[in-house]
Parts: structure tokens; sequence; C-alpha cells
């Protein structure tokens, strides 16, 4: 537990100052994975560090990467990102992300769904 506190106290001292971080080669973290079942915190975690940190925090669920016709989901994740990039430094939140990962080989017909397609 007090690896995990220390983890986190240092990613909110990162995103409270990347100038000062970056000028020693530091580079910022690009994810990390909060592992759990439903209902343990994760996504309040997740909210209070950006809370502490003072910075945006973006969140979107696995299952609004598909819909029903093709592509919205991808653009509706293209759109986050772009709205993140533009208010960095923040957190970006997916839930439920691991509802969506499978193998990656074509499906009955010859091509993949989109699931797929948005995630790759």
């Amino acid at each position: 537990v007090d690896e995990a506190k220390f983890e986190l106290q240092e990613v909110v001292s990162f995103l409270k100052n990347p100038g000062s971080y970056g000028r020693l080669g530091a580079h910022v973290p690009k994810g990390i994975l909060l592992v759990g079942p439903p209902g343990t915190g994760k996504t309040l975690l997740a909210r209070a560090v950006a809370g502490e940190a003072g910075v945006p925090f973006f969140s979107i669920s696995g299952s609004e990467f598909v819909e029903l016709f093709v592509g919205v989901g991808a653009a509706r994740v293209r759109d986050l990102f772009e709205q993140a990039r533009k208010a960095a430094p923040c957190i970006i939140f997916i839930d439920e992300l691991d509802a969506l990962g499978r193998s990656r080989v074509p499906g009955a017909f010859g091509g993949y769904d989109e699931k797929e397609q948005t995630l790759n």
C-alpha cells in the first residue's frame, strides 16, 4: 500500500510541476493501470489524483467506443483525445476497457468488428 501511495504522489507531483521534471530529463507518465473488482474506488482514485494535481479529468467508458453506426465510437474517442491534448496536462480515465479487448483475428466473414478497429 505504501508503494502505491508513493507512486500516486509522484504522479500528482509530476502533473503539478511538469516543467521541473522535464528539465531533469524525466518523461511524462503515459499510462497507469488501476486494477480491481467493480466498486473498489478506481474511478474515485483517478478523480482524486486529478483534483489533487489540479488538472482536468476526462472520463469515458469502454462501452462508448462502440456504437450502432460504424465510426461513431472511434470519432468519440478521437474527440476525447483531442480535447485532452488541448487541456494537457490532464488525466484520461477509460473505464471498463477490459470488456473490449480480444484476440486480433478476423471475424466470421473475414473482417474486424468496430471494437477492434476503434482500439487499433
